[in-house]
């Protein structure tokens, strides 16, 4: 079960809610749409990791066989590549700190670049697989190419941990190499009309999702978990630029709040384009949409954002953001302490003497313990027990933890 401490930056019970002036109407005589109030949502000021957590460098006392490798699958280029770099990184910043405490024990990293396609990440998974070295995987990020290629790590019996892939269908498909590090979207749904209607308390919601597995799992289990607070619903597609269509139906239905199921690619223009059009809402994304890039990509415009995530604030955590800002001089972005406990996971039971594909896929099976971000313990068809989704928010140009939020 996590355990945490959250202290936030004010008293509990003392988030002020701030009162807006009713809508007006804009140029051209369409009604502005936005809630009649603002609640100001408090900032965690830390977030204490699970006490006697595993880390990468264990005991420094491992030795195993020359030439054990592990592997990352998943998107370094692409539209959403950020994401598949903050695990790269994450990883990395684990298997380097697992090296340099143990001497008798190197261990090395291999990257496969996906692009965060799914028709493109069956060669990646394949090359990946049929390399006799590599016995475990971290990845693969996304849901799509996840389900595109569950199937062949299952064949060669490789172990893979995602950081990241949140549709809950992936873990139906009966394989036992499959695991996830996270909570699904069937946990991150009702989280996240939890922060829609119960911290920001919308009463009318506009639901838009994109056409990917991500989107279409967490749009519907959002739509689901809100009820009767969804007052529209509009699709998108991978890679669209102009949204003026929905946009033009969200503002017809003045909802207080937008909720978007998909990735910041996508999710930046639409916030911008909504905003640029009159909207004075809440727009609330998913981790897909949580990064440095939705900012950068949506400008001002992103500061009435929102977020839900099923990651930890790693940010909070100083011996990892400090280790972590000192290796790649950044600051841990979204699922970076994920990447890194996943690896930890692998890790460690290479430390133990699982040191084939057999082995390793039993030991992370029977996995019962304390991450630095959560604690993994996995069902039989491979969901984490017990996640934990938090919310998010921009503010001044940065995106900050609120707390808990499912």
């Amino acid at each position: 079960m996590l355990r945490k401490k959250i202290v936030t930056s004010i008293a509990v019970g003392a988030a002020a809610v701030l009162l807006m002036t009713a809508c007006a109407a804009q140029s051209g005589g369409t009604a502005t749409a936005g809630p009649a109030a603002k609640v100001d949502l408090p900032v965690l000021a830390s977030f204490d990791p699970p006490k006697g957590a595993v880390l990468p460098a264990g005991d420094g006392k491992a030795t195993c066989p020359a030439g054990l490798t592990l592997g990352y699958v998943g998107a370094q280029t692409g539209a959403n590549a950020q994401l598949g770099i903050n695990i790269i990184n994450g990883v990395q910043l684990a298997v380097d700190q697992h090296n340099k405490a143990n001497a008798g024990c190197q261990i090395s990293l291999k990257k496969f670049d996906t692009e965060g396609d799914p028709g493109k990440a069956t060669g990646p998974v394949t090359q990946a697989v049929n390399e006799a070295d590599i016995v475990g995987i971290v990845g693969l990020p996304f849901s799509g190419e996840s389900k595109a290629t569950g199937n062949i790590f299952e064949q060669k019996g490789l172990v893979h941990i995602t950081p990241s892939a949140t549709n809950p269908g992936l873990t139906t498909n009966g394989w036992k190499t499959f695991f996830r590090g996270l909570g699904n979207d069937a946990t991150q749904g009702p989280a996240a009309a939890n922060l829609l209607t119960g911290k920001l308390k919308a009463k009318k919601v506009y639901v838009v999702q994109d056409d990917s597995d991500y989107g279409i799992g967490l749009g519907t289990a959002t739509t689901k978990a809100l009820g009767s607070a969804v007052s529209g619903s509009d699709k998108v597609i991978t890679a669209q630029k102009d949204f003026s269509a929905t946009i033009s139906k969200i503002m017809s239905n003045k909802p207080d709040a937008v909720f978007y199921a998909g990735y910041y690619a996508e999710g930046a223009p639409f916030d911008q384009q909504l905003v640029n059009k009159g909207f004075k809402g809440a727009f609330v994304g998913p981790d897909g949409a949580k990064d440095d890039q939705f900012i950068k990509l949506a400008g001002d415009a992103s500061e009435n954002t929102y977020f839900s995530c099923p990651c930890i604030p790693g940010e909070l955590i100083p011996s990892f953001k400090n280790a972590y800002s000192a290796a790649f001089k950044a600051d841990p972005g979204t699922y970076s302490i994920e990447g890194y406990d996943a690896a930890t996971v692998l890790l460690s039971g290479i430390d133990a003497g699982k040191t084939t594909r057999a082995d390793l896929l039993a030991w992370v099976t029977s996995y019962d313990k304390d991450g630095l971000s959560k604690h993994y313990k996995w069902s039989a068809t491979g969901e984490l027990q017990a996640p934990t989704v938090f919310g998010y928010k921009v503010s001044k140009g940065k995106i900050l933890p609120i707390g808990v939020i499912g």
